[in-house]
């Protein structure tokens, strides 16, 4: 079937609020490594890896035979009323690597509904419904998630069944506190904190919930030690912290394995998703023990933790640790910062270049430092017509996002390089 043919059909049955990229849409048929194929049989370099979630890229073995051998067993659902070993081995693993003391593990089906859960956990056990979030953020597109939203082109609604207050910090290129150094940035954004927090809350706020490393932002981060400060001030008044690693989890800011140990903090909840799964539909919160027991109702997951899922994750998990894909997001993302940052000095559209191991983020500006979305854009469509796919993203649509597997060779990583400096020249 051709791309425009099912397009059309796409359009007739699909709600007209679901973003597809590009004039000409494609749909992904096939895909090994970190390629892809369209139905019309073009091969593209995957940078984009379905938005962070094919960390691992595609058709591995281990993983696929993993999932083969749990759809082998005729169980595909059985329901958390029952015992279901692969989730338990998982959450196991994932209990240990989350450095959390007594941690407890929730699996749910996605990012957003991870988030959920933690609001859930969190507004419960301080019997507050009062949240901190940062400007500029993105949680997912539930209720409650959609509130905590720093960003309006996806907040779709002004109803909110929680209070939030909105904190400065994690998008520094366009902050007011931008030309200071890096130590006078953070006590700015903690005296923010301090008074957001003795005037527009009543002080017993649930929670702060932030990401290490801004995603649908556009890949925004703040100086290392800004979530150490952030923590000091919240354990003053008992408020928890959550960090929404759903993008940066599972070692792909190559520095470390979770994006806040770059600032030295235990969270109290980390939610995650996206790459634990490789593609397979799986999230979740992992929590100290007492918070995570917060709960005083029945509940379950129909499908969160299903036999499938988690039996995917785990070989998911285990191939990332034992092939070190950490270490490799490290040495390949530092190639592919120097490699754009190197094209920033070249061509003045490019405002900035940031983030961490393979989640790199580039933002497009016009003659005075303006958000020039048209030159984002126009990289988009080039990067796609050159055989490259990448995302896009940021407050103003101006943000060029690099996630691709984590499994990226260097020769991947130069021909990537190679098609985005043809892309950027033509913007």
């Amino acid at each position: 079937m051709a791309h425009k043919e099912l397009l059309a059909r796409h359009r007739a049955v699909m709600p007209k609020w679901l973003a597809l990229y590009y004039d000409e849409p494609i749909e992904i048929a096939s895909a090994s490594g970190r390629r892809v194929t369209d139905r019309e049989g073009t091969t593209y370099l995957d940078f984009f890896a379905g938005i962070l979630t094919n960390a691992i890229g595609y058709d591995v073995a281990e993983i696929s035979d993993a999932i083969r051998s749990q759809l082998d067993t005729g169980v595909l659902h059985s329901s958390t009323l029952y015992l279901i070993k692969s989730q338990v081995e998982l959450a196991e693993k994932i209990a240990e690597l989350s450095g959390i003391p007594d941690a407890k593990v929730f699996f749910t089906n996605s990012g957003t509904e991870a988030n959920e859960t933690a609001l859930m956990l969190a507004t419960q056990a301080r019997r507050s419904e009062q949240v901190l979030a940062l400007r500029n953020s993105y949680h997912g597109r539930a209720f409650a998630t959609i509130a905590i939203t720093g960003n309006r082109g996806w907040s779709a609604s002004a109803l909110s069944p929680i209070k939030v207050s909105w904190v400065h910090g994690g998008y520094r290129y366009r902050s007011p506190f931008k030309a200071m150094d890096d130590k006078d940035y953070i006590k700015a954004c903690v005296d923010d904190l301090r008074e957001i927090i003795e005037t527009t809350t009543s002080g017993d706020v649930a929670c702060m919930i932030a990401e290490p490393i801004q995603g649908v932002g556009g890949f925004t981060s703040p100086p290392d030690g800004l979530f150490r400060a952030f923590k000091d001030v919240l354990d003053e008044y008992g408020i928890l912290f959550i960090s929404d690693e759903v993008q940066t989890g599972w070692g792909r800011t190559g520095e470390h394995f979770w994006g806040i140990q770059a600032h030295d903090v235990v969270p109290d909840a980390m939610t995650f998703a996206k790459g634990l799964g490789n593609g397979l539909a799986i999230g979740g919160v992992v929590a100290r023990g007492d918070l995570m027991d917060a709960i005083n109702a029945n509940s379950i997951s129909t499908f969160g933790g299903n036999p499938v899922s988690t039996a995917g994750a785990l070989a998911t998990v285990n191939y990332l640790l034992d092939h070190d894909l950490q270490a490799n997001a490290a040495k390949l993302g530092s190639r592919l910062l120097g490699g754009l940052r190197s094209l920033a000095e070249k061509y003045p559209v490019i405002g900035d270049v940031r983030g961490k191991g393979l989640m790199v983020g580039v933002e497009f500006v016009g003659p005075e430092g303006e958000p020039n979305p048209g030159a984002a854009g126009a990289v988009l469509a080039e990067s796609k017509a050159l055989g490259l796919l990448v995302g896009k993203g940021g407050l103003y649509g101006n943000v060029i996002r690099l996630a691709p597997p984590m499994t990226l060779t260097e020769d991947e990583l130069e021909e990537a390089l190679g098609i985005l400096a043809q892309a950027v020249e033509k913007a």
